[in-house]
């Protein structure tokens, strides 16, 4: 069974660093495109950060450019969020995502998705 779990939420303060991991449970993770979406209390779903099959392309929304970085191992089958400089506007449920999409930031066109991490971000 295909398996996403995501893990490393937290409750920070603004301005400190969270790291989310995504571990897959299969061994054909390395063909997928990993995304990250998040969504807040009352919010629809956003994107935040997509990473190519090999690592060799990455994508962030422009509220977090610069300050988070997605990264993926495919020998261990994870894709890591590093969240530097964490604002309150971060807080949300943060998902990690699994598919092949024509376009990384639409959720609808991914798999899979992990069950979600919560991170909040207190001023």
């Amino acid at each position: 069974q295909v398996q996403l779990v995501e893990s490393g939420g937290g409750s920070v303060q603004a301005g400190d660093s969270l790291r989310l991991s995504c571990a897959a449970s299969w061994h054909t993770f390395r063909r997928y495109t990993m995304g990250w979406f998040r969504q807040a209390p009352g919010k629809e779903r956003e994107f935040v950060a997509a990473i190519t099959w090999s690592g060799g392309t990455t994508y962030y929304a422009d509220s977090v450019k610069g300050r988070f970085t997605i990264s993926r191992d495919n020998a261990k089958n994870t894709s890591n969020l590093q969240m530097n400089s964490l604002k309150p506007e971060d807080t949300a449920v943060y998902y990690c995502a699994a598919g092949a999409p024509v376009a990384v930031d639409r959720g609808t066109l991914y798999d899979y998705w992990g069950q979600g991490t919560q991170v909040t971000v207190s001023s």
